[in-house]
């Protein structure tokens, strides 16, 4: 889509403990929840990817550093800046908090 652009930043997750609502498991590897930067009602989520670091389980209630991808509408670009918070959500479910730590090059295209 033309409009939408690849974006990569290093980021702090934060998981939901169950007593603030968030799921039971680990999270490992690479996943892809939906990234909401607006309103927690709010229906428009941006496409993304979350990857741990190898051999990182990140539990409810626990933190970890990332490397998250997004495509996102170029609008919203200028909006993603180091300290910028976000929704990191299963559906509507809060799964956890990102927190974008830097900004980083995107790797080259091959």
């Amino acid at each position: 889509m033309p409009n939408e652009q690849i974006l990569h930043v290093r980021a702090k997750i934060r998981r939901l403990s169950i007593a603030e609502g968030g799921r039971e498991g680990p999270l490992n590897g690479t996943f892809r929840p939906n990234h909401n930067f607006f309103a927690p009602e709010a229906n428009g989520m941006v496409i993304g990817s979350v990857v741990l670091p190898e051999g990182t389980r990140l539990n409810p209630g626990e933190s970890a550093s990332a490397e998250v991808t997004f495509l996102c509408p170029s609008e919203i670009l200028a909006q993603i800046l180091p300290s910028r918070q976000w929704r990191i959500q299963e559906g509507k479910k809060l799964l956890a908090i990102g927190t974008v730590i830097e900004l980083l090059p995107s790797p080259p295209v091959t």
